[in-house]
């Protein structure tokens, strides 16, 4: 397989907005890798096995980039160690819209950009 673009998030791609897939596949076609749930009382050791197991799935699939986002230990730890093997590492950049329908609130998340973990 050649170079991928990693969805390592709990958001499918085909529910992306076009200007989100756009700039995605700048870095090849788009692979989801759904971030897997961690449980509260997981400990450090735990998610250091959780995350090895995670790198070493995203890595087998030649990723040229990677969004993850996801509970943020196993977050820090998955970008770390990419990071470490030369991996390009993403977070994904939104604007907030408040929408305000009568009484009823509800939040709008328009995509902007990708950043990279540095």
């Amino acid at each position: 397989m050649g170079k991928v673009f990693v969805n390592f998030t709990n958001h499918s791609s085909d529910t992306w907005e076009e200007n989100q897939l756009e700039a995605a596949r700048r870095y090849g076609p788009i692979t989801d890798l759904p971030f897997p749930g961690v449980f509260p009382d997981a400990d450090e050791k735990d998610i250091e096995a959780l995350g090895k197991k995670c790198c070493k799935q995203i890595l087998e699939l030649e990723p040229a980039a990677v969004l993850c986002q996801g509970e943020f230990s196993l977050t820090y730890f998955v970008a770390a160690r990419l990071r470490e093997k030369g991996v390009k590492v993403l977070t994904a950049c939104s604007e907030r819209r408040v929408v305000q329908k009568g009484n009823v609130k509800s939040s709008v998340f328009e995509f902007v950009r990708f950043r990279e973990y540095r």
